[in-house]
């Protein structure tokens, strides 16, 4: 696929410390890209960068092949933007607050009428249109906020925590709704500090920690990067737990085993195993020639929220 964001070798520097220092990576036409890092990790800053409000120190950023420094208004065509604070516009009317915005990307007034009930039935505030942006709550703003970054149809949507502050309903509203425009070929790159809504919609996530990329792919590509090994959870019934664990003890590639009581009585085995898929069959199989009546057996793999802590774990910025 053709890259649509090209990020290479960024630099922002301040008064000599680096807020992102080196930063490359590419993001394809319609991918959903999740951004995320610890807080002071600089995707504040590479957002601005990107969104032509900051200019970097060094390096290169091309959206639709236009350079965010060098072509403001080709970058700004290309891109709507929600940040994360909605802005000061309460005296405006849901419908005016739309309209003054396609007048600044000089939408003719002829189109507007159309294009802001389109607008407002996709986020579902067809119904508030007649009222005062300040009376609309936290998740409604957020909603109308992503109709304005719509207004002049960008290809790339950029959002910088754009959860933040909402409740479960409309977090999940709010998800979903990205999800259909992803749908309608819309690149999204968002920022957020929500993991469980970025492993569920994104196709691409990076990971930055003190400027520097820790790693860039899609989930189960940094998954297998990262594992090492098999995480099994196998549960045995209650008065055989000294049989189990001296029957793995004696398993080679065996590296830890964690017990763990569980609701009625019977036994969670958390196991650390090195071996290959074929040592895995085999150990369950040493386990039933044992006797140990095993209820249970499966593999786990990282959350996206565990390989976050062990990515950026240690890192000194």
């Amino acid at each position: 696929m053709t890259a649509i964001i090209e990020i290479t070798d960024l630099t922002k520097t301040y008064n000599g410390r680096a807020a992102v220092d080196g930063l490359s990576f590419n993001i394809d036409a319609g991918a959903v890209f999740g951004f995320i890092g610890p807080n002071g990790a600089g995707k504040t800053t590479t957002i601005r960068i990107l969104t032509t409000l900051l200019k970097p120190t060094g390096g290169q950023v091309r959206i639709g092949g236009h350079s965010v420094w060098k072509d403001v208004r080709g970058v700004r065509r290309m891109l709507g933007y929600v940040p994360d604070f909605f802005g000061v516009y309460n005296d405006m009317k849901v419908w005016e607050y739309l309209d003054f915005f396609s007048a600044c990307y000089e939408i003719p007034v002829a189109q507007r009428p159309g294009l802001i009930n389109d607008l407002l039935e996709l986020v579902d505030l067809n119904h508030r249109r007649e009222d005062f942006v300040d009376t609309l709550s936290r998740g409604m703003q957020q909603r109308l906020c992503l109709a304005r970054a719509l207004v002049h149809d960008p290809q790339v949507l950029v959002l910088d925590e754009p959860a933040s502050g909402l409740d479960p309903r409309a977090r999940v509203e709010f998800r979903d709704l990205l999800l259909e425009l992803s749908k309608l070929g819309k690149t999204i790159f968002i920022s957020s500090h929500i993991l469980a809504d970025v492993a569920e919609m994104c196709t691409e996530i990076g990971i930055i920690e003190a400027g520097k990329l820790v790693t860039h792919g899609s989930l189960k590509e940094i998954k297998r990067q990262m594992q090492q090994g098999h995480h099994l959870r196998i549960r045995v019934l209650g008065d055989s737990l000294v049989a189990a664990q001296q029957t793995l003890h004696a398993i080679p590639g065996v590296q830890q085993i964690e017990p763990e009581p569980a609701d009625d009585g019977d036994w969670d085995l958390q196991v650390e195993f090195s071996g290959d898929k074929p040592a895995v069959s085999d150990l369950l199989k040493r386990l039933v020639l044992a006797d140990v009546p095993v209820l249970g057996f499966s593999e786990e793999s990282d959350s996206l929220e565990d390989l976050f802590m062990k990515l950026t774990r240690g890192i000194v910025s």
